[in-house]
């Protein structure tokens, strides 16, 4: 996918401890097993209390695979047992946040953790794992610039707050050849309106928009997002972890109290409902069965709109 109008640079973070140091985590496939290096993921620590994960597959444009989303749950719950670890940042590495979930890949095989079968596995899995951000007791921030699609605004979504370059571009293009999302946030973040234009058309927003919308909290000059991004974690972390855990958790209850969690599981049936239908089989076929390329297919599916990929530039 092309770079985003506007977008000033890309991020060139180091892994946790000395520059250059390889960090390592529990192997997320196997909980319990042998210590192993990252592989997709960068950790730093870059102000007291402040844990920085960087989703690290900038060629892919930080595509989620199933090893980068393994090493990701896994890094924050173990921050959220770490007693220095009061807030986390979540961010990408390159151009970009996240351009949604690897396409590339077969995400059927090697699933970080263990999700009921049968039809509708999929949405179900990936609703799981986001959830497990959600339930966290630290509070996890999205630090979004560049693309942020798809699976992308679905991790996103999951993080407690949310801040974003003004020219980011957030969208589910998915909604126009595929199906609804897998997390189907858009009405509790958005409004039934916004949300139904976002379900309707799959354009995506800018980041002033997506926080005029209520999907985040501010927007901010590319150059400057780090920065307050950095300054907003040091006031989270001024907090003691226990009551941070308390205050968070009182705002979850409410939206959940309101059907938030219930609404968000009961569609991921219809996600696995739209995957039945000939249009989403027809086009999900090829890139099963055809072996042509992922970017291709993309293409095809943004051309009549003539944005993301298909923007011109």
């Amino acid at each position: 996918m092309g770079r985003p109008a506007g977008h000033t640079g890309s991020l060139s973070p180091v892994r946790s401890g000395t520059a250059g140091q390889a960090g390592s985590i529990m192997d997320p496939t196997h909980e319990g097993a042998t210590m192993t290096d990252l592989v997709h993921l960068l950790v730093d620590q870059p102000l007291p209390g402040v844990s920085r994960l960087t989703l690290n597959r900038p060629e892919k444009r930080n595509a989620l695979n199933n090893q980068l989303r393994g090493e990701l749950l896994a890094m924050l719950e173990h921050n959220d047992q770490d007693p220095d670890v009061r807030v986390t940042i979540v961010r990408g590495a390159g151009p970009a946040f996240c351009s949604g979930y690897d396409l590339s890949a077969d995400n059927r095989q090697g699933q970080p953790y263990h999700s009921a079968g049968g039809l509708g596995q999929w949405p179900r899995h990936v609703v799981d794992g986001w959830f497990r951000i959600w339930d966290l007791a630290k509070p996890v921030i999205a630090q979004v610039h560049g693309y942020c699609l798809a699976g992308g605004s679905e991790l996103a979504t999951a993080c407690d707050l949310v801040y974003v370059a003004d020219d980011a571009q957030i969208g589910y293009p998915p909604v126009r050849l595929m199906s609804p999302p897998d997390m189907q946030f858009h009405p509790w973040t958005m409004g039934m309106r916004q949300a139904m234009e976002s379900m309707l058309t799959g354009d995506s927003l800018s980041g002033r928009e997506a926080a005029a919308r209520g999907w985040a909290n501010r927007a901010h000059p590319a150059d400057e997002l780090e920065a307050q991004v950095l300054a907003l974690a040091a006031r989270v972390a001024q907090l003691p972890s226990e009551l941070a855990a308390i205050n968070k958790r009182s705002v979850h209850r409410a939206m959940e109290i309101m059907g938030l969690r219930a609404a968000i599981r009961a569609g991921t049936e219809l996600q696995a409902l739209a995957f039945q239908t000939p249009a989403s089989q027809a086009y999900m076929g090829r890139f099963r069965r055809s072996g042509e390329s992922v970017s291709a297919l993309l293409s095809e599916r943004d051309a009549a709109f003539g944005d993301y990929r298909e923007r011109g530039e």
